[in-house]
């Protein structure tokens, strides 16, 4: 349960995210807290995530301030048996932001990373540079494919051409053998979005999607 609700503002884009992760919506203050929560969303090592998760006390010169509640709460799952990677607890702000405002917030992070050192926690602040990159653009754009729309023989229909593929196929060759009109193409590239959505096919993710990307079954 989040410490603190997240007013309207008309300076930020407030907003909800819809996290099937965490089986509800989540509140955000900025579009860039909502860029990671896609991340995160669609991060196998993630199990969970809470915004607006603690209240922080602190002070300056010695003077009680509003407590800080920091962005975000990060739970991983355990990679080996009896090993699980700690608990982030992190704060969204723009890089500019942070230099520009470099002494305000100096307590407040403070404070956070000591609150997250006394629980076994990581502290960690996310800008931009950590979260903008061709990996959630294409998460943005999947989402739209999350949704299954196309019929399973379609679905069958790439599945069983990747099968019988020497190693990986390109979107654009894919289409290509399998569509022999504009129509179909109309009808097919959902299939095999949805397919790569949901992680019945391989793309490597970390570049931007284009006709030229390589589709494979996974390995497993």
């Amino acid at each position: 349960m989040p410490v603190r609700k997240i007013p309207k503002n008309y300076l930020k884009v407030t907003g909800k995210f819809s996290s099937a992760k965490n089986g509800k919506s989540l509140g955000h203050e900025e579009l860039l807290e909502r860029d990671l929560m896609i991340l995160l969303e669609y991060d196998d090592t993630v199990e969970s995530f809470e915004e607006q998760p603690v209240k922080i006390p602190y002070s300056v010169n010695g003077k009680n301030r509003k407590p800080f509640v920091p962005d975000i709460l990060i739970h991983y799952i355990a990679s080996t048996p009896g090993e699980v990677r700690r608990t982030i607890l992190g704060e969204v702000k723009l890089s500019d932001d942070l230099k520009t405002n470099k002494d305000k917030y100096a307590p407040k992070f403070a404070a956070a990373k000591l609150y997250a050192d006394e629980r076994g926690w990581e502290w960690q602040l996310f800008t931009e540079k950590e979260i903008r990159n061709d990996h959630l653009e294409n998460l943005k754009f999947l989402r739209q494919y999350h949704i299954d729309q196309s019929s399973d023989e379609l679905k069958q229909e790439v599945i069983d051409f990747l099968k019988n593929a020497r190693g990986a196929v390109t979107v654009e060759d894919l289409l290509k053998k399998l569509c022999p009109n504009q129509d179909r193409v109309l009808y097919m590239a959902p299939a095999m979005w949805h397919l790569v959505a949901t992680n019945h096919i391989s793309v490597n993710l970390k570049q931007p999607l284009t006709p030229k990307s390589k589709l494979s079954l996974p390995k497993s």
